[in-house]
């Protein structure tokens, strides 16, 4: 790094570090001076004790959502995927608040809670792990861990107990002023940790707790999602990437985006799956494939809007193929929302085009003679094949459903939004009331490959 090119940034930035825009512009200097192994101190204007203070900065280098919330508020639910950040950002939390540290604490909290799943979790992890509280301190600054009292003890007088899911009735007694919980999803006894540790958040004026976990759809984590007193920050994988092998978000990162398992563990998503849904996310998770084999035949199935605008339905557009062995296959979906009738038949005409297609399945209850019209105006050369329905969405879904369940249809990669409408929709509909457009379209395409004549077979690879 050359003195001439980033000098006068560098020293600008340091000049007025409490300015957001100078903070971003010397966290950006350091990044990239450290990246490339060249950080020179004296073209920073800074001392190495300077240095060191300001890498000690964790208002300065983290992100807004491992900065906790502003406001009144006692419960910080963190939901991040693996590798986002969570535990530096509740061991920063706790530090700050041990030590005073403001704008995270006006004055230093004497008693502290760390909870995990296990007490060799809390000491491998929350303390000792390589964003644990151990590592993030300054020399003059680290607390003592005493092992066989399960207890840290920081210079200032600050202690932190330490505290294991597996034993609830420990956290009867004790009292705190601030609480870092970890992992609550994987709590053995979740409810019960919970509402034990908050009778015994009662010192101070202002007791308050942070929860860093993996999302699961387990009751606790439900229950804080719902609790307007909660809030709520989500961390993906991908935010933290400056920190992560290269490797790793080529390879399982890679491997994992927007498959429910991807979702969760990566993205911090909470997913559900209701209980009387039509389709499951296991069946899908375990016949999803990462490349389609030769098909005998591909349709693109539309379902069509009734009107365009930003708040109308949206076009379903999914695109599925047969193959030989007669296993259906969905490839894509194209679905959107907002488009006009010559953009939607575009849009439907393009991925026929782009997979080859032998036919373009199109719902005429809508539009009629009119959606047909459009779609030969847009694109001649497409065959179009009207259907109309005769029976409710729910009688019409599930056949399609039970082929999922009888192990007969495959995803070819991750479709995540349509899968979060197979998987949300029961004998009501959507959980938001919305149209089902792309499980219409989705029904449309199966039931024209699989549950009608098949016609004649063309192999193909995609």
């Amino acid at each position: 790094m050359s003195s001439a090119s980033t000098s006068p940034a560098a020293s600008r930035a340091c000049a007025g570090r409490n300015d957001p825009a100078s903070a971003a512009a010397l966290r950006a200097v350091l990044r990239a001076a450290d990246e490339r192994g060249d950080l020179d101190l004296a073209t920073l204007a800074m001392s190495a004790a300077e240095h060191d203070r300001l890498r000690d900065d964790w208002a300065l280098w983290a992100r807004a959502d491992q900065m906790p919330p502003a406001g009144d508020w006692t419960t910080w639910l963190l939901l991040g995927g693996r590798g986002a950040g969570k535990t530096r950002a509740g061991a920063e939390w706790v530090k700050a608040t041990a030590l005073g540290r403001p704008p995270f604490a006006d004055r230093p909290c004497g008693r502290i809670a760390l909870v995990g799943e296990t007490f060799a979790d809390v000491r491998d992890v929350m303390i000792e792990g390589v964003s644990g509280l151990l590592r993030i301190h300054r020399r003059e600054e680290r607390p003592s861990w005493k092992p066989s009292l399960r207890r840290l003890e920081w210079p200032n007088g600050a202690v932190a107990q330490a505290f294991s899911s597996e034993d609830p009735e420990a956290l009867r007694g004790p009292q705190f002023e601030v609480a870092w919980a970890d992992e609550i999803a994987k709590w053995r006894h979740a409810e019960e940790v919970w509402d034990m540790l908050q009778f015994g958040l009662r010192l101070g004026d202002r007791p308050r707790q942070v929860a860093t976990t993996t999302p699961r759809p387990v009751p606790l984590v439900k229950r804080l999602v719902a609790d307007p007193a909660c809030v709520v920050a989500r961390a993906s994988t991908r935010a933290n990437a400056f920190n992560l092998a290269p490797r790793f978000l080529d390879t399982v990162v890679g491997r994992y985006q927007g498959t429910r398992l991807g979702r969760q563990e990566l993205d911090g998503e909470l997913i559900e799956d209701r209980d009387d849904a039509l389709w499951r996310r296991d069946e899908i998770d375990r016949q999803r494939l990462d490349a389609a084999p030769p098909l005998a035949r591909i349709v693109v199935a539309v379902d069509p809007p009734a009107t365009s605008g930003a708040n109308a339905d949206a076009c379903g557009i999914v695109a599925a193929g047969l193959s030989e062995t007669g296993i259906g296959h969905v490839l894509a979906d194209a679905s959107a929302r907002g488009l006009r009738p010559t953009d939607w038949a575009a849009r439907a005409a393009a991925l026929f085009d782009t997979l080859e297609a032998d036919a373009l399945v199109v719902e005429v209850n809508q539009g009629g003679e009119m959606v047909e019209t459009i779609l030969r105006e847009v694109a001649p050369h497409v065959v179009v094949k009207p259907v109309r329905a005769t029976r409710g969405k729910w009688l019409r879904a599930e056949p399609v459903a039970a082929l999922y369940a009888q192990g007969r249809v495959r995803h070819v990669g991750a479709l995540p939004e349509l899968e979060d409408e197979l998987c949300d929709f029961g004998p009501e509909g959507l959980s938001s009331g919305r149209s089902p457009d792309r499980l219409d379209a989705l029904v449309w395409a199966l039931t024209a490959l699989m549950l009608q004549g098949r016609g004649s077979p063309k192999v193909r690879n995609l």
